[in-house]
């Protein structure tokens, strides 16, 4: 039997932010049994260790349909699932090798129990998009062009996963959104990204978000910390994140639309005009257990 949890990830409340599986066991699994269990919790990812030596845990994502390079708050929710099973004290960092590269996490803690996971993406990386894609990308968000914001940046961007993001003038827009997802799929899948991100500002750092995913299997993630990355990256290469020294930081509020609220804390770290480092961090809740077997299904939660 192999043991299974079910956290969400971006909250420190139960039913908020976003659901992900975490498997701590699955060494032992093939990746249909892995594509099997992640479609079975039903999560937007869930995450698999499948190799741990010393500091190091080697992992997998799987969405409900797929396997992906990386997840931001599969990440989270995995890093507190080692926490409160005692297997992480947060003294040291973790690191997780990924499809997308080496993930180093480190844990805040207050009064010795686990209260926030970092985990540092892999460097950004970016591609300008025809300004022609935006009345596309609008209409397809069931909005005219002329809600889209001119002075942010409408681009491609990954630390881990690419997404496009498309800026918003206001959060009511952003609120009111009536996605086509088979035309969302086919313009992801024509751009070479998993998703389209939709946000909108709140402040000089502060921003709401909608991210649509459906070529992957995921209608609408909840709340998104790969690229929550990304966004907060892209905006101070474009100048438009204020930087204080050699940090920049912002917050990423998600998933009011769905009513599973969750806020993602960004950090960014610079060498003069050049990033050199993404910290994503968030609180995370353990909601249920359960047991599942590759050939008997699913054990009741516990």
């Amino acid at each position: 039997m192999i043991a299974y949890s079910e956290v969400s990830a971006f909250t420190d409340t139960p039913g908020h932010g976003n659901r992900a599986g975490v498997v701590l066991e699955g060494g032992a699994l093939s990746r249909p049994d892995m594509q099997a269990l992640a479609a079975l919790i039903g999560a937007p990812e869930t995450v698999f260790v499948t190799r741990r030596e010393g500091p190091i845990a080697r992992v997998r994502y799987f969405t409900p349909t797929q396997e992906v390079d990386f997840c931001g708050h599969a990440t989270v929710a995995l890093g507190l699932t080692l926490a409160q099973a005692g297997e992480w004290d947060g003294r040291s960092p973790l690191f997780l090798d990924t499809l997308a590269g080496r993930v180093p996490l480190r844990l805040d803690t207050a009064a010795g129990v686990p209260l926030r996971v970092w985990m540092q993406q892999p460097a950004p990386a970016y591609r300008e998009l025809p300004r022609s894609i935006r009345t596309e990308l609008a209409e397809a968000l069931g909005i005219d062009a002329r809600m889209v914001h001119r002075g942010l940046p409408l681009a491609a961007a990954s630390t881990g996963l690419w997404s496009v993001f498309l800026p918003l003038l206001d959060s009511v827009i952003l609120d009111g959104l009536e996605p086509d997802l088979p035309r969302i799929q086919a313009l992801t899948e024509a751009l070479g990204v998993v998703s389209l991100y939709a946000y909108a500002p709140m402040g000089v750092n502060r921003f709401a978000a909608r991210d649509f995913a459906p070529a992957v299997g995921i209608p609408e993630d909840p709340v998104t910390g790969s690229a929550a990355g990304a966004l907060m990256a892209l905006l101070v290469r474009q100048g438009r994140l204020p930087v204080r020294g050699d940090r920049a930081c912002g917050v990423v509020y998600q998933g009011h639309a769905l009513g599973t609220p969750g806020e993602v804390e960004v950090e960014l770290v610079l060498q003069g005009e050049q990033i050199v480092a993404v910290h994503v961090g968030g609180q995370a809740t353990v909601e249920r257990e359960g047991l599942w077997s590759p050939v008997q299904g699913a054990a009741p939660p516990r």
